[in-house]
């Protein structure tokens, strides 16, 4: 079910928790830095993951509380951000990473998912549980995850691979170093991205893993690992998109259907976003932008950083101990007609630390033609998105520059260039 619980009881989670406090010097007063989980011992993981359960648990009984008392959670005093996504200068907005943005957990209304109920749930349970993902969706676009069956070990696992594939000397990349868009093997080494003048450093590892794995020859371990990884993580939005396809109405299975989902396309994706390096690169490492995709699960290593924009305000978003992060991508809003929408995101880092997340993203068929459902045309609205093959979506998506929902914008209806520019993707 999704719930959310109070902020003191979040603070006082994190505190009895976390080891250290991270922050980031450059952060606006503005942003609220909590504590995140951080790195633990293996023999201490059984011992954590019951305690996590227990505050899951408690944090239930706690929000029935607070719901019968008729309470609400304190929410911090921010300033409105812009109705869009505030402009990016020589790759910072504003001045410093964060500003405009706001500290967010479930304290801030981000929607919680208990994965275990949505499968394992009484009739009641799940039924409540699905229209409460629906709310998410359509509200939020963005949630996180809980209890679902990933194991942190396997996760663990993901990261270091990831870690040692970056540290590779650069000729033992050069086969898959800025490959074209559609390779399926893409690494970005020192990758600067430009937009409209502004400089986004990262290291990436792109690679498809369904229908069939790509993955670089080195590390060695990170074939198996991957495989493992995609196919827990792939059932996982495969379920994730049976129960939002209920919580429109329709049955179950009629999103997987229309998208063809038993042969999506899933790529995995490690990004390495270096702390500032000096007064010339102030932060953001991946401008404002949604996701071509269905869904997208993303974790991160203990080092905040993820922000989404949610009513006007950017949100930094951090996540409940083991969760994943799950963003509604292009797809589902064309799918839904509308009427869930896509969230746009962005990545900023501070001067301290580093920063890694690990994106596993769902997607249609690479030659599903993807359109609205028709079912879900609303009265006196029509259809709101042409239908266009993902294949081109994607491709075109992934040539040009990240910009907000540049490339959702293009195959809507009645949008301004549509008919001149719809022809690219065909």
């Amino acid at each position: 079910m999704v719930f959310m619980y109070s902020k003191q009881l979040n603070e006082q989670k994190y505190k009895s928790m976390a080891p250290t406090e991270i922050t980031s010097p450059a952060a606006n007063p503005s942003v609220r830095h909590g504590n995140p989980p951080g790195h633990y011992l293996p023999a201490h993981r059984a011992l954590l993951t019951r305690l996590h359960n227990r505050y899951t648990h408690l944090a239930l009984l706690h929000l029935k509380l607070l719901r019968f008392l008729n309470c609400r959670p304190v929410m911090a005093a921010v300033s409105p951000a812009p109705h869009s996504p505030p402009k990016m200068v020589d790759g910072e907005p504003n001045g410093h990473p964060g500003t405009g943005a706001r500290g967010g957990n479930v304290d801030d209304g981000i929607p919680v998912v208990d994965f275990d109920v949505l499968i394992n749930g009484t009739s009641d349970q799940r039924s409540q549980a699905v229209r409460d993902l629906g709310r998410a969706c359509k509200d939020w676009g963005f949630f996180m995850v809980i209890n679902h069956g990933v194991p942190e070990d396997l996760k663990k696992e993901f990261v270091e691979a990831c870690k040692e594939l970056f540290g590779l000397p650069e000729e033992e990349k050069a086969e898959h170093l800025e490959a074209e868009p559609m390779a399926p093997i893409r690494i970005g080494s020192g990758f600067y991205a430009v937009v409209d003048g502004a400089r986004y450093l990262r290291n990436y590892l792109k690679m498809f893993a369904h229908p069939e794995l790509h993955c670089p020859a080195k590390p060695a371990k990170l074939r198996d690992v991957a495989a493992e990884y995609s196919a827990k993580t792939r059932d996982m939005m495969q379920h994730l998109a049976r129960a939002i396809s209920e919580s429109l109405g329709l049955d179950g299975g009629r999103i997987s259907e229309a998208l063809n989902l038993d042969s999506c396309l899933q790529f995995l994706v490690g990004n390495h976003y270096p702390r500032h390096t000096g007064p010339g690169d102030l932060g953001v490492r991946l401008p404002a932008h949604s996701d071509p995709g269905l869904l997208t699960l993303l974790f991160q290593d203990g080092v905040d950083g993820l922000q989404v924009e949610h009513d006007g305000q950017w949100i930094l978003a951090k996540p409940l101990p083991g969760a994943f992060f799950v963003i509604a991508g292009d797809q589902l809003e064309i799918v839904s007609n509308g009427r869930y929408k896509a969230t746009v995101h962005r990545a900023v880092v501070g001067s301290e630390q580093e920063r890694m997340s690990f994106v596993s993203m769902l997607s249609p068929s690479m030659d599903t033609v993807v359109e609205p459902l028709p079912e879900l045309e609303q009265e006196g609205k029509g259809l709101q998105f042409r239908g266009v093959k993902y294949r081109d979506y994607m491709a075109y998506q992934q040539s040009n520059k990240l910009e907000a929902k540049e490339a959702l914008n293009i195959v809507r209806v009645q949008h301004g260039d549509t008919n001149g520019r719809i022809e690219q993707l065909n």
